[in-house]
């Protein structure tokens, strides 16, 4: 499948989690969408200028364009995962780790507030939070790398062989 076809593909399959996706599908699309994002970036910085005071350019259309296409990269990848014999939803652990490791830094966040409130001394208590919370992103940080090379070691698998569970082999 080439990229003209793999692009026309994945917008067709828009909201289709269903089925499968051969490599070159998901890949090529995955290609489209960062060449387009690059190009989109481009024009904002040409068409909207630089944010004085940051010095970055102001984006429109990329973030536009990238919310536009959020469902079929999710459903390709799905499709993708489908193809080499493994659940969709695994394309989701990287996003649900970082919506955990932000429930668990606010739930430390409040929770040291309290402490903080009831103690003697509140600077005894910022030493432990600050180690806590340095040490519980460097955990996150290192499990979000594992995750994501697993991510792409997995949606970069041949197609396995036959039918699978998820249907046959895409065409």
């Amino acid at each position: 499948m080439g990229f003209v076809e793999a692009t026309k593909t994945c917008l067709a399959k828009y909201f289709v989690f269903s089925g499968r996706a051969v490599r070159s599908e998901y890949w090529w699309f995955v290609l489209f969408v960062v060449v387009v994002s690059i190009v989109l970036a481009v024009m904002d910085a040409a068409l909207f200028g630089m944010d004085a005071e940051t010095g970055d350019s102001i984006q429109v259309l990329t973030p536009i364009f990238q919310l536009a296409v959020v469902v079929p990269m999710l459903a390709a990848g799905w499709r993708r995962l489908h193809d080499t014999g493994r659940p969709g939803w695994y394309l989701l652990l990287p996003a649900a780790l970082s919506i955990a490791t932000v429930f668990m830094l606010f739930s430390g966040i409040a929770v040291f507030s309290v402490l903080e409130q009831g103690a003697d001394d509140p600077e005894v208590l910022r030493g432990p939070a600050a180690l806590l919370g340095v040490t519980g992103l460097m955990v996150v940080g290192f499990l979000q790398l594992i995750l994501s090379v697993l991510m792409i070691w997995w949606l970069s698998r041949p197609s396995q062989e036959g039918t699978n569970e998820y249907g046959p082999p895409a065409a």
